[in-house]
């Protein structure tokens, strides 16, 4: 049943993407509304911001518990399967990604800027800078935003259940959006240790579901570097498993000028393939795991 759960929610979730609707980065946001007040000094606090995700997070696991040693298991299966089509999920995503390859192919690199600084980090929202920057950066992004809300999760509630997945959901919630930014890097450092094995097992899957020999070949770092963050691990594992170098858009210029134009939308087609790819990938997996009688 957890495969068809997975399945269930994940087609939902896709089908609401496509229309923009039901985020659950708002219904997170509205959840710490009632941290929105802290002492002065206290600021980079993160006991509130832990106890309003693990309180959700252990009764789900609890409801899901008491139900199975009651013997209504099944009862179960729909609660988990609402739970991952809210924490699953990038509303909003397809529309900039539409607008950004359409300006770059004008382009008009300040559109395209303009069109996708929301989604950048803050750090990086700043003034514009190179085209190849920018779309690193936004690559890096749209990579995070996935692999996040569709793989942390999915790993996760494999894992450890829903609970666990709903903890790692609301830790990536913690990192965006706790009212606090200067709590913020301290929520992001529990979330890289969640996200240390599944990154480098998406990892792994690129390989799998892209060019095994140009990721044999950037990668190697990537697993002797334990230090290396999330979005470190997957662009330069994703830069190894895409060819017509989709994300190496200054050797691109060089070999391909005349194409120019197009890259935008074509390296941003090639990273969601990816993505889709290794989603495909991750499915018949667990599908293994359920035949196996493991999951």
């Amino acid at each position: 049943m957890v495969l068809i759960v997975f399945l269930l929610a994940y087609v939902l979730r896709r089908r609401l993407d496509t229309q923009g609707r039901l985020s659950g980065d708002t219904l997170w946001r509205q959840w710490f509304r009632q941290a929105g007040k802290v002492e002065a000094g206290h600021e980079t606090g993160i006991g509130a911001g832990l106890a309003l995700v693990t309180l959700p997070a252990l009764l789900s696991g609890l409801v899901i518990y008491l139900l199975d040693i009651s013997g209504w298991r099944l009862a179960g299966y729909p609660l988990e399967f609402l739970v991952l089509t809210l924490m699953m999920g990038v509303p909003g995503w397809r529309h900039s990604l539409r607008t950004y390859a359409d300006a770059w192919h004008r382009g008009d690199m300040q559109a395209a800027w303009h069109h996708i600084q929301d989604r950048l980090p803050a750090a990086e929202r700043g003034a514009a800078v190179s085209p190849e920057a920018m779309h690193l950066s936004f690559s890096k992004a749209l990579m995070l935003a996935v692999f996040q809300r569709f793989f942390l999760v999915a790993f996760w509630y494999v894992v450890g259940g829903i609970g666990f997945a709903i903890l790692a959901r609301g830790l990536v919630a913690l990192t965006e959006q706790w009212p606090h930014a200067a709590a913020r890097p301290r929520f992001a450092r529990l979330l890289e240790l969640m996200a240390w094995i599944p990154a480098r097992l998406l990892s792994l899957t690129f390989g799998v579901a892209g060019d095994l020999a140009g990721w044999l070949r950037e990668t190697r770092s990537t697993f002797t570097g334990i230090s290396k963050s999330a979005g470190e691990v997957l662009m330069i594992s994703a830069n190894g498993s895409l060819t017509g170098y989709a994300l190496d858009p200054a050797r691109f210029s060089r070999i391909h000028p005349e194409e120019w134009t197009d890259f935008g939308g074509r390296s941003l087609s090639a990273i969601r393939d990816l993505l889709n790819r290794s989603m495909l990938v991750w499915i018949c997996l667990l599908a293994l795991l359920v035949i196996s009688g493991i999951a």
